[in-house]
């Protein structure tokens, strides 16, 4: 234990040198690390959590029933379809909760309609009676599937959203089966936020139904196939919405769309749009066979706006005109950048933390640091004389070890976080006090110094590692199973363990031999 190779003192050397480096730019603020810090030296600082930079928190509920419901009546449009196909006469067709139910007009289809509709998606069971009532419904694992795809779409479209309004360190989470957590430190616009999220941004385009009078539209008389839609921004002379004969067919999805952007016409804010290949042979298909019809541009259920085609429009891109100002007309051109959210989301809970309240935090925790590091400082000191100032030396750089490598990890710092540093303080003096309590023993045994630290050090190493090994599985379960704090509190946790076997098994240990080698006490000061 006490051979010790130049190459291995070297590389000490080389860790604690270059933690010194990494943990310095956390002593600069951003302003000055841009104005006067050196280039040429690393700049990352730790990335402060929620809680200490202040942001908000919000917890998301998807409408996951929603999906199913889109399913089942786009099941309707398919059996429809099927039925009149294979001329099979039916009656009563409609969507009832999440089932598709109808009636066979003769019983004598009724087995070639059973055998036509449970070949037309394996996703779909099918039940009839020997009366000719049918029903249609998803099968249990094609519900958990588009449950479990929608939570997992909804996640990745947030964070599109998020990315794209340049939020740094968000922290995005899946909690149960239909619930996102979202975290966003330093944010400064919580309601615009709100906003983006809230939109689920499902964007189509509809032929509007020129058949439907005034009167039959205000009577919700309406055709089947046609649908009654608001305006986003439009009024009548009474100050109500103005609706819509809208086409229930979707001519062009906004799944389509690769990409849309903020412009000016007229000096006007408009959104420019671009349909991908597909989706640009369809728009010009529909605006060549319908010249001179209103066509609908619908975002949420309501209409943008519906200008009449002039021309085809073969070129694959669009622009949608409004009442936006500039800020609505860049976040609708976020929104359908980022895609449609498959269901509408809930904004269950809400937090928003304020920086000057995290500003507290962090002077609490920057004081509760300091009190334990000299508190430890002092007992060691008093307790093992100069032993007890290496193994100050060792903890002191075992804090900037753990600073450097938050700071190189880019890892969120959170109040946790903090609590974890300070019981590392503690626990980083723990291996050396099992070290120092063995030497006295093997010095009372009548061991030469020598003999005594070899042998100390050498016999606590396995109730040393022991310990520490535990205690990281512990931090390691907490940051796989847990979630925010807790898992802030996990990572530094584990760091401040490994670094903390790192300084008192060798760096401490180091400088006792340099110590024991250049000086040859004939007692130990211990």
């Amino acid at each position: 234990m006490l051979r010790i190779r130049l190459w291995q003192v070297i590389v000490v050397v080389l860790i604690c040198a270059a933690s010194v480096l990494f943990a310095l730019p956390n002593l600069f603020s951003q302003k000055s690390l841009g104005e006067s810090y050196p280039d040429w030296l690393p700049s990352q600082q730790v990335n402060l959590g929620l809680d200490l930079q202040g942001g908000s928190h919000l917890l998301l509920e998807v409408q996951i029933e929603q999906v199913l419901i889109e399913r089942i009546e786009a099941l309707v449009d398919d059996v429809r379809t099927a039925l009149r196909g294979e001329r099979i006469g039916y009656t009563g067709l409609k969507r009832r909760g999440l089932k598709v139910v109808f009636q066979l007009t003769t019983l004598e289809n009724r087995d070639a309609a059973y055998d036509l509709l449970s070949d037309l998606d394996r996703e779909v069971q099918v039940e009839s009676n020997d009366g000719g009532a049918f029903e249609l419904f998803l099968t249990e694992g094609a519900v958990v599937e588009r449950k479990s795809s929608a939570l997992s779409q909804s996640i990745e479209i947030i964070r599109r959203r998020i990315d794209e309004t340049g939020v740094s360190e968000p922290t995005i989470q899946r909690q149960g089966e239909d619930r996102i957590l979202v975290q966003l430190p330093g944010l400064d616009d919580p309601e615009r936020l709100k906003r983006l999220l809230g939109k689920t941004a499902k964007m189509s385009f509809h032929l509007v139904d020129q058949t439907v009078t005034a009167s039959d539209l205000a009577r919700g008389r309406l055709p089947p196939g046609t649908m009654k839609l608001p305006s986003d921004d439009e009024v009548d002379d009474n100050g109500n919405p103005r609706f819509y004969p809208i086409r229930k067919r979707v001519m062009v999805s906004g799944d389509s769309l690769v990409d849309s952007q903020p412009t000016f016409q007229d000096n006007q804010a408009v959104v420019n749009f671009r349909f991908d290949t597909s989706g640009a042979k369809k728009f010009g298909r529909v605006t060549q066979e319908n010249v001179g019809r209103p066509f609908a541009i619908v975002l949420d259920g309501k209409v943008i706006s519906a200008p009449v085609i002039r021309e085809a429009i073969l070129g694959g891109s669009g622009v949608i005109s409004g009442n936006f100002t500039t800020q609505t007309a860049r976040d609708l051109a976020l929104l359908l950048r980022a895609g449609a959210l498959p269901a509408p989301m809930k904004i269950l809970e809400e937090r928003t933390v304020g920086p000057d309240l995290g500003a507290d935090s962090i002077e609490a925790g920057k004081i509760a640091s300091l009190i334990g590091l000299a508190a430890v400082i002092i007992f060691m000191l008093l307790y093992y004389g100069l032993f007890g100032i290496v193994a100050d030396i060792a903890l002191i750089f075992n804090l900037i070890i753990i600073l450097g490598l938050l700071s190189i990890l880019q890892a969120t710092l959170t109040l946790p976080g903090i609590a974890g540093i300070v019981l590392t303080i503690g626990m980083a003096v723990d291996a050396n006090v099992l070290i120092f309590e063995r030497i006295r023993e093997e010095v009372k045994g009548g061991r030469s110094p020598i003999s005594a630290m070899e042998a100390g050090y050498k016999r606590a190493f396995t109730t040393i590692f022991d310990s520490n090994l535990t205690t990281l599985i512990a931090a390691v379960i907490l940051y796989l199973f847990g979630s925010g704090p807790v898992q802030g509190f996990a990572v530094t946790l584990g760091i401040g363990i490994v670094t903390s076997m790192f300084t008192a098994m060798v760096m401490s240990r180091y400088i006792l031999v340099w110590w024991l080698k250049r000086f040859r006490p004939k007692t130990l000061p211990i």
